[in-house]
């Protein structure tokens, strides 16, 4: 496994320092499996001032079409092929098809009837209700072999920052013949991995991880929680690999309970350091895919100017697919360790 760093210094004349010269470190990381690259950069304290929550909130629940009151009301139906209520349901947690759909075949689910959670109070049980009825809606289609039901993808935009223009926390949920960029990539990654090296490289990067140490969070049943080496976040991102699992529909209720611990875990460190919005995506292969492991990507994001809302998506990370973190993942695992290995499990 091969973690490559180029190290770089920025020298500048800097005012503030009565014009010395000041050497900043900069360190460009490729992933070991898609060769994308990540810069170390940008460094500043881990740690973000949390806005005036009260009046970001004030007035949305009112209408929010994902409320009690009016979720049966405000979202449309699927066709009685799908399912003949219309509406896939597990308690107070609704799925229903999304009004403005990024593919042919896809879905909404809320968490709940509770307008807004704070990061750190999501519980997991919640999480895996949510989980569990886009496994519903997962199955359906892929018992009527709708053409559609190849990669079952799962994504959560939590709060402004990550791009959720609804506060009310809601899972999109599809089902896809067109797999997203990243993933397509990785799959291609992973099938050339497995043809040159004979192994799986999410098993090979779990166990390098595992035995360097220093990104290694822990473990909830069979989900291996790592640092991101070469984050997407600027604040890093958490990963989660599924042993055994090549399809979102491998995992099993145990797994999607453990994968909730776990993902509240990395919601828990986070919001100590303030932050308070993410966005998470589920990785799966298809089922021939051998080379391919289910994987999770949690990466909180933030506001580079919360006065101004200006987002941490810029014209290097939109256009020329680079990401930056300010800090090194190193640095991040440390702080996000402690709530892996001192929490007990579901």
């Amino acid at each position: 496994m091969n973690f490559k760093t180029v190290q770089k210094q920025a020298i500048i004349v800097d005012p503030r320092r009565k014009t010395q010269p000041k050497s900043t470190p900069v360190e460009v990381r490729e992933d070991p499996l898609t060769g994308r690259t990540s810069r170390i950069c940008h460094f500043g304290l881990l740690k973000w001032a949390k806005p005036d929550l009260e009046k970001l909130l004030a007035g949305t629940e009112a209408a929010c079409p994902f409320c009690p009151d009016q979720v049966l009301a405000a979202t449309p139906l699927f066709p009685k092929d799908i399912t003949p209520e219309g509406r896939f349901r597990r308690d107070d947690t609704v799925l229903f098809p999304n009004l403005a759909p990024y593919d042919g075949l896809g879905a909404v689910a809320t968490l709940g009837s509770r307008h807004y959670i704070p990061m750190a109070e999501i519980e997991p049980e919640r999480i895996g209700r949510g989980f569990s009825l886009a496994f519903d809606f997962f199955r359906r289609v892929r018992d009527l072999n709708h053409p559609e039901s190849v990669y079952h993808l799962i994504s959560w935009n939590y709060m402004p920052p990550s791009g959720s223009s609804l506060i009310h926390p809601h899972l999109q949920v599809f089902a896809t013949s067109t797999a997203p960029n990243e993933l397509r990539q990785e799959l291609m990654a992973a099938k050339a991995y497995l043809e040159r090296h004979g192994s799986n490289y999410w098993d090979d990067l779990v166990q390098a991880e595992k035995t360097q140490g220093q990104r290694y969070l822990g473990k909830t049943g069979r989900i291996s929680w790592l640092s991101g080496f070469a984050p997407f976040g600027v604040a890093g991102d958490v990963i989660g690999v599924a042993a055994d699992c090549r399809t979102t529909l491998d995992l099993s209720e145990p797994d999607l309970a453990d994968l909730a611990f776990g993902l509240t875990r990395a919601m828990a460190a986070y919001d100590q350091m303030g932050l308070y919005s993410f966005n998470a995506c589920v990785f799966p292969g298809a089922e021939p895919d051998r080379f391919a492991r289910l994987h999770v990507v949690f990466s909180p994001r933030i506001y580079y100017n919360p006065d101004l809302h200006t987002p941490d998506t810029t014209a290097l990370r939109t256009l020329y697919g680079e990401s930056i973190c300010a800090a090194f993942p190193e640095e991040i695992a440390g702080m996000l360790r402690p709530h892996f290995t001192s929490q007990a499990g579901p």
